[in-house]
């Protein structure tokens, strides 16, 4: 479960294990070794100052060290690994804990439970995605963040119409042909607001949402270069063949997957995901609840979205769908309909293989759900 460094006394080479709190101005910094408890401490936030505490104290010892992954990412992993300290990144729910150390919570409290645990070699690190694949991810959450920055600020514009009465024009009444050019035009012209200060209020909203999709187009400018690249350009044309996936949804699945083959199963990958129910059994009885709240909530989101176009032209789905809501409420189906088209992202991806739509069954009516 430890990563260990290649060294010529792999078996006798004694082990420092460091239990790391991490925050903004400081790290509260556990030590143990096989057998005591050396010290708990805070510190800089300074991976230098902790591998040099270590090195000193601790000559000739192998050293491992773990932390909850939070605000600062992989950064502070990236250069423990770099400084001879073979670190790990947990998830904080993962951590053993007592029922007392929950109501006494502090920083030294949480760094000597994840060194005890460290120590006991029961934790499971999470997947670290290569410095790459983090800064290609950095792109697409970007374009994420900007567009959601930009339908808020389109619902304060409307909010702020309702707030002085006034309807959207008749040419407007399709909502397809909001926020095109000609809506905007109106918007800026043809408003009637009797106050200077009103009409300045809307010029600076609308100003901010004309800056705002101005980035964007930018940002998928820098995608559609991103989507090219050779380490991507394949495994996007695999994604494409799947009915209902777009290059957004395809390389937000590339850049938060990294590498399908890291999952053993479509289990494996549900989980990860959290397409998967809760579940409580005890003695006889057994009950299995909504999804979990565990998960990737990007790739959640995604794969939902995408389930609501994929059932418009895959039969095989749409008939799944279709079964599903004689049975369950639609936005329930629609979650069992996106674990269907996770597998088939796994296999096409796996097996790199194009996808190809299932022959619609014309009398799946008559056959039992």
């Amino acid at each position: 479960m430890l990563k260990q460094t290649t060294n010529i006394w792999p078996d006798i080479m004694p082990r420092i294990y460091v239990g790391i709190d991490l925050h903004l101005k400081s790290w509260t910094v556990t030590i143990l070794t096989e057998n005591t408890i050396h010290k708990t401490f805070t510190q800089p936030p300074n991976a230098v100052l902790l591998a040099t505490y270590l090195k000193q104290n601790f000559p000739n010892h192998e050293y491992f060290s773990a932390y909850e992954s939070g605000f600062c990412g992989f950064s502070a992993h990236y250069q423990l690994l770099e400084l001879g300290v073979n670190n790990i990144v947990i998830n904080a729910a993962d951590i053993p804990t007592t029922q007392k150390e929950q109501f006494q919570k502090n920083d030294p409290v949480d760094s000597r439970k994840i060194a005890r645990a460290l120590r006991a070699q029961q934790l499971t690190p999470i997947h670290i995605l290569t410095i790459q694949t983090l800064e290609d991810r950095s792109l697409v959450r970007t374009r994420d963040v900007l567009a959601r920055d930009l339908s808020k600020l389109k619902c304060r514009i409307k909010s702020f119409l309702q707030f002085y009465g006034i309807p959207i024009a008749p040419q407007f009444s399709n909502v397809n042909t909001h926020w095109s050019n000609r809506f905007i035009k109106w918007l800026k012209e043809d408003i009637i607001l009797r106050s200077e200060y009103a009409k300045s209020s809307l010029y600076f909203l609308i100003s901010e949402v004309e800056m705002q999709r101005k980035i964007i187009l930018e940002v998928n400018k820098k995608l559609r270069s991103l989507y090219c690249e050779e380490r991507y350009k394949n495994q996007m044309d695999l994604l494409l063949s799947i009915p209902g996936i777009g290059k957004i949804c395809a390389i937000t699945l590339l850049t938060q997957l990294e590498d399908i083959r890291r999952f053993k199963n479509t289990d494996a990958l549900a989980s990860y995901v959290g397409l998967i129910p809760n579940s409580h059994s005890s003695g006889e009885k057994e009950s299995t609840g909504e999804i979990t709240f565990r998960g990737q909530k990007v790739l959640k989101r995604i794969l939902v979205e995408c389930s609501w176009m994929t059932i418009r032209s895959d039969s095989a789905l749409s008939i799944s769908y279709n079964a599903y809501c004689r049975r369950m409420q639609a936005n329930k189906a629609i979650i069992r309909i996106a674990r269907k088209l996770l597998n088939r992202i796994y296999y096409v991806l796996k097996n790199e293989k194009t996808y190809t739509c299932g022959v619609k069954n014309t009398n799946y009516k008559t056959q039992p759900i």
